[in-house]
C-alpha cells in the first residue's frame, strides 16, 4: 500500500491521507448486490447487513446482524495519550493529530484485511459530508443523536429526509458500558481518538468502522466527536479530466479579466478565481467516489460495479 499525505485547500496544512492499493487486493468487508436493489454487506463468511432499496429509489430498508467486528485492534488510553503528547511536543510544524491517527488506522486496515480496502485509490480525511444535516437542539450531543441510525437491528433510511446520516455496524453500547465510561474520561482529558467512518454510497450514509464506544462517549459528554472518513477516491483518469476542466475554466476567467473591457476590481476577481481553483484542485484529491460492490453469487456474472 502506497501512502501520500494530502494538503488542505490552503496548500499548507494536512488535509488527508491518500492510499493506493495494488491490484488483486481483496476486501474483508465486501458489499454485494443483486437485482438492482438488494445489498448484502459481508465480513468474511458472515453477513453484517442486508438492505433493500425502494423501487422508487426513495430510500432503503436495512437489517443488521451481530456479526460485525472492527478491523482495528483495540485502542488503549496510553496510546491515545502518547499521540496527543507527541503532537504537543512537535508543535505547529510537526505532523498533525489527525495525520498520526490516519496513518495508524491505514496501517491497521491494511494489516488485518477485515475492512473495506480493495485495489484502487482511497482517502482518509477529517472531512465529514454534511449535506442535508439540519441543525439539532442540544449542542453537539443532540446533533449526533439525530444523525445516528441506532435502532437495532432493523431500520429505514429516507433519502429525502435522512441522507448523510451515520450507521453503527453493531449495537451502540449504553452509557453505562465500561468502555464508554473509559472513553468519557479520555474525552474530558482531550485525548479521545477519532471515530473511523466509511462512506457507503449504496446506503447514502456513513457507517462506523471503529469507535462505537468513543462515539457514544462524545455524545454523552456533549462534544463534537473527532472523525476520520474512509472513502474511495476518483480514479487517475477521472481526476485528470476534472483537473483539466478546472484549469480551463480558470484560464478562461483570467483571459476575460485581461480583455479589452474594463473590470472594476481585476485584482480582487483574479484572487477569487485563484482561490476557487485551489479549492477545486483540493476537492479532487479528497472527493468521494461511489462504493464498489460485487454481484451476489446468485446474480448474473458481472464485473464489480459502483453501488447506485
Amino acid at each position: 500500500m502506497h501512502r501520500r499525505n494530502l494538503t488542505a485547500a490552503d496548500g499548507e496544512s494536512w488535509g488527508g491521507l491518500g492510499l493506493e492499493l495494488p491490484p488483486a487486493t481483496e476486501p474483508g468487508l465486501r458489499p454485494r448486490t443483486a437485482n438492482g436493489n438488494l445489498i448484502v454487506l459481508s465480513q468474511g463468511p458472515r453477513v453484517v447487513l442486508t438492505g433493500r432499496i425502494d423501487d422508487d429509489r426513495c430510500g432503503v430498508e436495512y437489517s443488521r446482524t451481530d456479526h460485525y467486528r472492527s478491523p482495528i485492534t483495540p485502542l488503549r488510553a496510553a496510546e491515545a495519550r502518547a499521540i496527543a503528547e507527541a503532537c504537543a511536543v512537535a508543535g505547529p510544524g510537526g505532523p498533525s493529530w489527525y495525520a498520526r491517527w490516519a496513518h495508524r488506522f491505514a496501517g491497521a486496515l491494511h494489516a488485518r484485511a477485515a475492512g473495506p480496502l480493495h485495489e484502487g485509490r482511497w482517502v482518509l480525511s477529517p472531512r465529514l459530508a454534511r449535506e442535508g444535516m439540519a441543525p439539532a437542539a442540544g449542542g453537539p450531543g443532540g446533533q449526533w443523536r439525530s444523525l445516528l441510525l441506532d435502532g437495532h437491528p432493523d431500520g429505514y433510511i429516507d433519502w429525502f429526509d435522512g441522507s448523510w446520516r451515520v450507521m453503527p455496524l453493531r449495537r451502540m453500547p449504553p452509557p453505562g458500558d465500561p468502555r464508554v465510561k473509559a472513553c468519557r474520561k479520555q474525552a474530558r482529558e482531550g485525548i479521545l481518538a477519532p471515530v473511523l467512518l466509511w462512506w457507503f454510497s449504496g446506503l447514502n450514509c456513513h457507517v462506523v468502522l471503529d469507535g462505537h464506544a468513543r462515539l457514544g462517549a462524545a455524545i454523552a459528554e456533549n462534544r463534537e466527536p473527532a472523525v476520520l472518513v474512509l472513502s474511495r477516491a476518483p480514479s487517475r483518469e477521472q481526476t485528470g479530466a476534472r483537473t483539466d476542466s478546472a484549469l480551463s475554466t480558470y484560464r478562461l476567467t483570467m483571459s476575460l479579466l485581461d480583455g479589452p473591457h474594463p473590470v472594476t476590481d481585476r485584482q480582487g476577481l483574479a484572487g477569487a478565481a485563484g482561490r476557487l481553483l485551489a479549492a477545486q484542485l483540493h476537492s479532487l484529491k479528497a472527493d468521494y467516489a461511489p462504493t464498489r460492490a460485487w454481484p451476489l453469487p446468485s446474480g448474473p456474472p458481472a464485473p464489480p460495479r459502483p453501488v447506485p
